[in-house]
């Protein structure tokens, strides 16, 4: 089976000399050298000025919430995966959904301001598939109303706007590090925010907000691993190259699939991107079905990134959002992952163009 995605695993013995510092030590959590190391090393590489590891990307969003001190509705997208609202919802707050832009995925800043209420405290975006939001228009919203911006950008890794980390944008942005990402430390997440005072509450938060024997305020354990944090030193130095292969995985399918009347997103212009899915959407969530089957009965297990349109969550109770709706119906993600071969692409592609107009 050609899974949608395939987890990147470095020499076992690169792993293993990073294991035999951790025996040496006897230091396997509590923020200890290895985590400090990658904390720093995902500094300098992001370009990033306070960046604290967290244990997975849904804690990096809950802290968030917290340490922004939000209460009441958060303006969110409905075209996500469900930590978005989840993380919402857990922290005692309300998720507003705003409809998305066709051509990104992304939260559509246009329709933000018709969404905000006396109770409104902050807009919770998604850089989808690592398709930047508009994050001029949103600060410029936010900034008239007096909210914070929170970014999941759990896709954004490695992603640039007008040269910068696409993570530096926003009030706090959070990144995902689970096994199925470009980077990842099987599983871990970070917060990254640009005010000191802001970090130095997450810092307090992930570690039950005590230091030895001070205790300053309320927490939780948010912390990461030694043996997590030895994943991502092994895989960092290679994330460059990463990019460079799955951006020829990317060419490839569009090459191979040109002509196959399926729907390819846009890369916006302005940015530096990570490749990291291959989405194609259909005429028709019908079809979208079909074609699914049909390449699972080949042994292609793609996926519908995302699914359903989180406004119609059987928990919640929301107005309707039409254009997440017949995205999250119609949208398919292709297998992307690096070591995937170019035969691989080209059998994947030869299934959908044979089958495309069935």
């Amino acid at each position: 089976m050609i899974n949608v995605t395939k987890t990147f695993l470095p020499p076992l013995n690169e792993y293993i000399d990073y294991l035999k510092k951790i025996w040496e030590s006897c230091w396997i959590t509590n923020q200890g050298p290895l985590s400090e190391e990658l904390e720093s090393k995902l500094k300098d590489f992001l370009n990033v000025k306070n960046l604290l590891l967290v244990s997975n990307g849904t804690i990096a969003l809950q802290l968030a919430i917290k340490a922004l001190g939000l209460k009441g509705e958060i303006i969110t997208t409905p075209y996500s995966y469900v930590a978005t609202t989840n993380s919402i919802i857990w922290e005692n707050c309300v998720p507003v959904f705003c409809d998305i832009e066709s051509k990104t995925f992304c939260i559509d800043p246009d329709l933000i301001e018709s969404k905000i209420t006396e109770n409104t405290s902050a807009i919770m975006a998604t850089h989808v598939y690592g398709f930047p939001c508009d994050v001029e228009k949103i600060k410029s919203v936010a900034d008239k109303h007096n909210l914070k911006i929170i970014y999941d950008g759990a896709h954004a890794f490695g992603v640039k706007y007008k040269n910068e980390s696409l993570l530096n944008f926003g009030d706090i942005s959070t990144v995902s590090f689970h096994a199925t990402k470009l980077f990842h430390t099987i599983e871990g997440g970070a917060v990254i925010c640009r005010d000191e005072n802001i970090s130095e509450k997450i810092f307090l938060y992930r570690a039950f907000g005590h230091l030895d024997d001070e205790y300053y305020t309320i927490g939780i354990n948010g912390r990461t691993s030694e043996f997590n944090a030895a994943m991502g030193l092994c895989n960092l130095p290679g994330v460059n190259d990463f990019i460079l292969e799955r951006k020829k995985i990317n060419l490839l399918y569009r090459e191979c699939l040109n002509g196959s009347a399926l729907g390819f997103p846009v890369i916006p212009g302005d940015i530096e991107y990570n490749y990291s899915y291959f989405p194609v959407f259909f005429s028709s969530g019908e079809k979208m079905h079909e074609m699914k089957n049909i390449l699972y009965k080949n042994g292609i297990n793609a996926r519908r990134y995302f699914y359903p349109s989180l406004n119609k969550l059987p928990f919640l109770s929301t107005e309707s959002c039409p254009v997440s709706e017949r995205t999250a119906s119609c949208v398919l993600c292709l297998p992307v992952f690096n070591g995937m071969s170019a035969d691989d692409i080209k059998f994947i592609s030869d299934v959908i163009n044979k089958n495309i107009h069935i």
